[in-house]
């Protein structure tokens, strides 16, 4: 089929502005990521005088340069609604966010959410595949102390236990508030077979938007930041600081990124912007973990009272966080439909 004029001027157009960001966002990384390195290199003397406040500083510098990541996504039309509860009112608590994952643009559509959350930007920690420490923002990253896993069965055990030293190590001692996982262990893409197969062969739902979390950092996580409870009052452990007056991991904040039509947002496109503009649904459902039951349930989520939630989009929500509160809901723009996967 004959190419017409304006379809010719249209790609035309679209190869410049991807030609024109992309030399952007290479100038714009080579001097924001060096001004960090070296600001913080500077800062070393501090570091040693004053801990708490190089790491304000550090964290400060680092909410920029997300800032400046999400920018290039607004500047490409690519903007987000957000809906169910809001999560500004627990920025100042200690929370782990479950987040499921569908491509790399993910990660840049909570850099462009959380912004105006308060301080939960310079004060969260990141858990990432190890392949992105050797991307440019790896060298942040690591500076920033965020944690980089490594998949497969072969390295399963030993990552679980690298993630828990690395708790203890960084999370409190850097003042971090926030936690950031995506508990399905890879792109959606690449899972949902696998996660289809493992539900039926163990009768577990059979999910299409979403796969079947992997528990394992989930619950290093939780035994390692939730205050052990004694007599109602927390009790010191291994992840509590004994001079801190933290109340521990106090929030779950199940989130779940929808894209139109199941189309999933990259990194090249978040970048070279050549997609139409376009609108993100991330959905937050916040789960107190401060009184959880001696079964690991939540007070506010009995496993045996399935709960609605109404959206604009056709999305599906898995309460992540234990296998025992497996339900999921779909929920249309004018019919809400109710599942109860635990039963037949």
């Amino acid at each position: 089929m004959a190419v017409t004029l304006e379809q010719a001027q249209r790609v035309g157009y679209i190869l410049l502005k991807a030609l024109l960001r992309f030399s952007f966002m290479v100038a714009n990384n080579l001097v924001a990521i060096s001004s960090y390195v070296l600001y913080l290199i500077i800062l070393q003397p501090l570091r040693l005088l004053d801990s708490k406040r190089f790491w304000y500083i550090e964290g400060v510098l680092f909410k920029w340069l997300l800032a400046m990541v999400a920018s290039w996504g607004w500047w490409a039309g690519y903007t987000v609604v957000e809906w169910g509860d809001d999560v500004k009112v627990v920025s100042e608590d200690e929370a782990m966010m479950l987040v499921n994952h569908q491509a790399t643009g993910d990660v840049c559509t909570l850099m462009m959410c959380l912004q105006d959350k308060g301080t939960v930007v310079r004060q969260m920690m990141w858990l990432m595949d190890h392949i992105f420490k050797y991307t440019n923002f790896g060298i942040v990253s690591l500076i920033h102390g965020d944690f980089f896993i490594r998949q497969g069965k072969a390295h399963r055990d030993q990552q679980l236990v690298l993630l828990k030293e690395h708790l203890d190590k960084h999370y409190r001692s850097r003042d971090r508030k926030w936690i950031v996982l995506f508990p399905e262990g890879g792109f959606l893409r690449k899972r949902r077979e696998t996660s289809q197969a493992f539900a039926k062969k163990n009768n577990l739902p059979f999910l299409t938007h979403i796969t079947l979390p992997r528990l394992g950092a989930t619950q290093v996580i939780l035994k390692s930041l939730v205050a052990q409870q004694e007599n109602g009052t927390p009790a010191g452990g291994d992840a509590m600081v004994s001079e801190s007056k933290s109340k521990g991991l106090q929030w779950v904040i199940d989130t779940t990124i929808a894209y139109p039509n199941a189309e999933p947002i990259d990194i090249q496109t978040w970048i070279l912007g050549y997609r139409r503009p376009t609108v993100t649904h991330v959905h937050y459902r916040c789960i107190s973990s401060v009184t959880r039951s001696s079964k690991g349930s939540f007070p506010k989520d009995d496993p045996q009272q399935p709960v609605a939630c109404c959206h604009t989009v056709p999305c599906v929500f898995v309460g992540w966080y234990v296998v025992l509160h497996l339900s999921v809901f779909l929920s249309l723009p004018i019919l809400k439909v109710e599942r109860d996967l635990r039963t037949p």
